[in-house]
């Protein structure tokens, strides 16, 4: 959409917000409650809920105690368990958009094709698929786990069967079928224990095996008060000392996960093949009671190599076994680093993708220079090792919910500095560099795979983000 549509007449909106997951609808009933009407929220799908509307895999549920993976304005007394299944999640984000009045403000089926600022307008102009909109300030809360990471793998077009990502479920029976799961990240570790009873076979393609956790998951009660908030809180924060190099923290952790599985495998051939070689910690925690029983089950083979090729009726691993099989799942993450939005965002000078050519950068986790009146959700180090990622999106609401005051009040576009952004990432790589994500013979998705920064993870407390990143300070945006 050009700057003459806009001088057309299209009508502009204060706020468009991009996604209708956790970051977007809770940014939606903040401002809402605020008394502010002017914003629309577009979202792909046919529905809300982003991650938890689309994972719908077998054993989808919660690796964060319910009461901390809830909006803190927003409490939920109702939880069935300690950790919530998926599907509880996704109802309750939906009842949150109902109950808080954001469905007027909902554009489904509503993608995002383009987004571009119109410097003689000062605002972003649009492209959707159901016509253009006009927004003075935009806000990405797209996520980064909402674009599955499929790997290149030969010959996958010519196979017979059926191949999909967990994230997009085929929901047709698997009963009788021979199955080859790749990963073994949290999704596999979640669905690999719920379809092993059923199917044929089931062949598993580790590429380096995981620090599994014990799962202290339980139901509750219809009567029983849920946990409080902020105790769950204090004692996610004490997790943090886990995740810095060689601490005493890391090692107990590591005690643990080496005690669940010794107490659930043998010792032998298997055990040697499912213990990791790098820190605990360093890839996403994974908490399970039953995936160690379930590789062990005699329909199961755990193939200790990556998927190297596909042909019509079978798969072939990196160490040369072939294996047949009808239905293929890649449980092989997502598009994190390096999100696909940020082709599609034109600022002042260029695309987000290629500001981020070199990684993921920002100032607070939220402004880009180069982009004004633009702010991402969830994005550049805003996700936690160690605790519940409401914490840090509810900060950034705080942050941006500042941001508009200003905005309304001062008139001129918001464009953070290039010092200011660069003064913040190199906080981040001092703060990254002792800890295990950076360390440990650690590879993971939370690094950038060119400049190999740490560039999703906070590599700090969540108290700490929310006392650096929750308060807008307009002194460190371009001045008029």
């Amino acid at each position: 959409m050009t700057a003459e549509s806009a001088a057309a007449g299209t009508a502009m909106r204060q706020v468009a917000i991009v996604g209708a997951g956790i970051a977007g609808l809770g940014l939606g009933i903040r401002l809402k409650r605020s008394g502010q009407d002017d914003f629309v929220i577009l979202e792909r799908g046919a529905d809300v809920g982003g991650t938890w509307r689309d994972n719908v895999y077998p054993g989808a549920s919660c690796d964060i105690p319910s009461t901390l993976y809830e909006y803190s304005f927003r409490p939920n007394p109702l939880w069935s368990r300690r950790f919530a299944p998926g599907a509880e999640i996704h109802e309750y984000l939906r009842e949150a958009a109902e109950q808080e009045g954001l469905l007027p403000h909902l554009r489904l089926n509503c993608a995002l094709n383009e987004a571009r600022w119109d410097p003689d307008h000062e605002c972003w102009q649009l492209d959707t698929a159901k016509g253009p909109i006009t927004a003075r300030a935009l806000v990405m809360a797209a996520g980064r786990l909402s674009e599955p990471r499929m790997p290149q793998v030969s010959g996958l077009g010519e196979f017979a069967g059926r191949a999909f990502h967990s994230s997009r479920w085929d929901h047709r029976s698997l009963a009788g079928l021979r199955v080859g799961v790749v990963g073994t990240g949290a999704s596999a570790v979640q669905l690999i224990p719920e379809i092993a009873s059923d199917v044929e076979s089931l062949v598993v393609f580790q590429r380096s095996p995981a620090w599994v956790l014990p799962r202290n998951d339980r139901a509750y009660t219809p009567t029983e008060a849920r946990p409080s908030r902020s105790e769950l809180a204090r004692d996610a924060e004490e997790l943090f000392a886990a995740r810095l190099h060689g601490s005493p923290a890391a090692a107990e952790l590591e005690r643990t996960a080496r005690e669940h599985l010794h107490g659930q495998v043998p010792a032998g051939r298997l055990r040697d093949l499912l213990t990791p070689d790098y820190e605990i910690g360093c890839k996403r925690a994974v908490f399970s009671n039953t995936y160690f029983p379930a590789v062990q089950r005699s329909n199961v083979v755990l193939e200790a190599s990556a998927l190297q090729a596909v042909d019509r009726t079978g798969v072939m691993s990196l160490a040369g076994r072939r294996y047949e099989v009808d239905v293929l799942i890649f449980a092989t993450g997502f598009e994190a680093t390096r999100p696909p939005f940020a082709r599609i965002v034109t600022g002042r000078t260029g695309s987000l993708a290629e500001h981020w050519s070199t990684g993921m950068t920002s100032y607070a986790s939220t402004v880009v220079h180069g982009f004004p009146n633009l702010f991402v959700l969830d994005g550049p180090n805003s996700a936690l090792g160690h605790h519940s990622a409401f914490e840090v999106i509810e900060a950034q609401f705080d942050y941006v919910l500042g941001a508009l005051d200003h905005l309304r009040a001062g008139g001129h576009p918001l464009e953070v500095t290039e010092t200011a952004e660069q003064s913040y990432t190199d906080l981040i790589d001092r703060l990254a560099a002792r800890t295990v994500w950076l360390h440990g013979n650690c590879s993971s998705w939370y690094r950038d795979g060119s400049s190999d920064r740490l560039t999703l993870v906070w590599p700090e407390r969540a108290t700490t983000f929310r006392s650096l990143n929750s308060t807008f300070d307009p002194t460190v945006f371009i001045s008029p």
